[in-house]
């Protein structure tokens, strides 16, 4: 039997779009001899719609593009797609989390989700009942089970604190399944689809089934949808697998037994695809089409322009290196020298008469004081602030520049170098910047060597350099991996042979920052715990209880 996934790219609340989608490649599908095609999770009305669905009208809307699509289903193909409806049980939430399988205008079969994650980013018990009951369908004898997305994961959420109580693959597995098909909308993270492959596989040995895995490709505000999909047999071997962080039919036979290599993923192939497609998916979604970055000669800003030009074509990017009193001769250079090597523009937007302005008028009260970092921050709202204003004046969006370390201990300026719409390398600490830069760079110079090589600096004061203020970074980024990522405490850290010292700086660094990140863009997530709506930190709180 000939069966498909169909990796979309769905966007949320554009249900026609959706639905029509799906019904292009579902005759593309059935054309070619295809008699099911597994489309993601929620495909119709776009993951994750959040708060939206307590909208009446944002359900009726996915349940009319739902019947409309049934309408339109006419031919011999049986096609599952997921979208969101109403519990018509009289407990329990509002809403479930459905998937369907639809033959020759008619629902033939229907599942709800049973596991619904409440961890990192997901929230989906605020939403919906779980569902209760499994089964399967058939298709010319074929027995089908179908587990959607977190339904596979029982005893893997890596982020939730005990087992669910139910494993509803087991479930499906006492009905002796054929085939599970796994319409899935998970979120990217270097390194999980090795993970979801794993999961199959344990699956596919248990059951002695074919397994199919049809995941989400795209990405919704901060979080991005690599695809992926595959298809794994009853002796867990790889047989089909479609490409990554793009949209795909996917078709394959079950009889064709030859098997495939597993796929081989390379942690910054796929953070350089998966940062390209966030902010490409990004202006899309939100109308536009043109970014602006400042560019001030350093690494991260030289990292965000290149990711940039990936996602958006060099016609559509511009930046501007904005020089002050404090900066280099050397950061002047390298961003013209970036440029070039981008073929894009870099204009010089000197903010020197700007900041003596700044001073001249605050000098009544700041008169007789030392220069600290609040003259150093008015230098980086300049910055900021013409960059907002070039943004409001020719429609385009400021990306902002910062890094996860320096997100992490508060290294960055509220409405300064924070100003912008979306945050791309948020989630790299900043020795993964280099890392990545280094990967960039592998077969030509793209990123100036100069850049690479000078010690990191904000150029905000003389001689100015991070370390004077920020233990190294290979200590810093081990230290912020334990404890943002691991969740690990102070003492625990401790004993991976860190000084208490330095942990406890540091610690209360990131504490004091929280108010910061609460204020930032949208951070791209690339890792298992990014800054964001999966990580919720009081504001107001002790600094050292951890």
């Amino acid at each position: 039997m000939k069966i498909a996934i169909g990796q979309i790219n769905s966007k949320i609340g554009d249900f026609d779009k959706n639905a029509s989608l799906i019904l292009q490649e579902s005759i593309k599908a059935y054309e070619a001899g295809v008699k099911l095609i597994v489309f993601p999770e929620m495909s119709i009305s776009g993951y994750p719609p959040m708060d939206l669905v307590n909208y009446d009208s944002f359900v009726d809307k996915n349940i009319k593009a739902l019947e409309w699509l049934i309408s339109n289903l006419t031919f011999d193909i049986h096609v599952c797609v997921g979208y969101v409806d109403y519990n018509q049980k009289k407990h329990g939430k509002r809403l479930v989390n459905r998937a369907v399988i639809i033959n020759k205008c008619k629902i033939v079969y229907s599942q709800d989700k049973t596991l619904l994650p409440t961890y990192d980013v997901f929230d989906e018990a605020r939403y919906f009942e779980p569902g209760t009951e499994r089964s399967y369908f058939e298709i010319e004898g074929t027995r089908i089970g179908l587990a959607i997305c977190e339904d596979i994961w029982w005893n893997h959420g890596e982020f939730s604190d005990k087992e669910y109580p139910e494993n509803p693959v087991d479930e499906i597995l006492s009905y002796n399944p054929n085939i599970i098909i796994v319409p899935s909308a998970s979120p990217f993270y270097s390194g999980k689809t090795i993970t979801r492959l794993e999961i199959a596989k344990d699956i596919t040995h248990k059951g002695k089934c074919l397994c199919v895995y049809a995941n989400m490709v795209g990405a919704n505000d901060n979080l991005i949808f690599d695809g992926n999909s595959f298809v794994v047999n009853e002796n867990s071997d790889v047989i089909a697998v479609a490409e990554g962080f793009k949209s795909e039919l996917l078709i394959f036979d079950t009889v064709d037994t030859k098997s495939l290599p597993d796929p081989a993923y390379h942690k910054y192939e796929e953070i350089e695809s998966a940062l390209a497609l966030g902010i490409s998916e990004y202006l899309r979604k939100c109308g536009l089409s043109r970014v602006v970055i400042g560019s001030s000669g350093g690494i991260d800003s030289a990292l965000v322009a290149y990711l940039a030009v990936k996602a958006l074509g060099k016609e559509n990017v511009r930046t501007f290196s904005m020089p002050s009193r404090y900066s280099s001769n050397g950061s002047k250079t390298d961003a013209q020298e970036l440029a070039r090597n981008l073929d894009i523009p870099c204009d010089e937007l000197v903010i020197e008469p700007m900041f003596e302005s700044f001073l001249t008028t605050l000098d009544p009260f700041f008169n007789g004081t030392e220069m600290n970092v609040a003259e150093e921050n008015i230098q980086a709202r300049i910055r900021g602030t013409l960059l907002m204003a070039y943004s409001n004046k020719f429609g385009s969006m400021v990306l902002t520049t910062g890094n996860k370390s320096e997100l992490a201990t508060g290294y960055c300026t509220l409405y300064g170098d924070m100003a912008g719409g979306l945050s791309v390398i948020g989630d790299l600490f900043k020795t993964e910047v280099f890392e990545l830069c280094y990967y960039i760079n592998r077969e030509k110079e793209i990123i100036p060597i100069n850049i690479l090589e000078k010690p990191p600096s904000a150029e905000l004061r003389p001689d100015q350099k991070d370390e004077d203020s920020l233990p190294p970074y290979d200590v810093l980024d081990s230290i912020l991996e334990l404890y943002i990522v691991q969740n690990k405490s102070l003492d625990d850290i401790v004993k991976e042979d860190f000084d208490r010292e330095t942990v406890e700086f540091v610690l209360k660094l990131t504490a004091r920052s929280e108010f910061k990140r609460n204020q930032t863009p949208p951070v791209l997530k690339v890792s298992k715990k990014a800054f964001g709506n999966g990580r919720r930190i009081p504001i107001a709180r002790t600094l050292t209880e951890v």
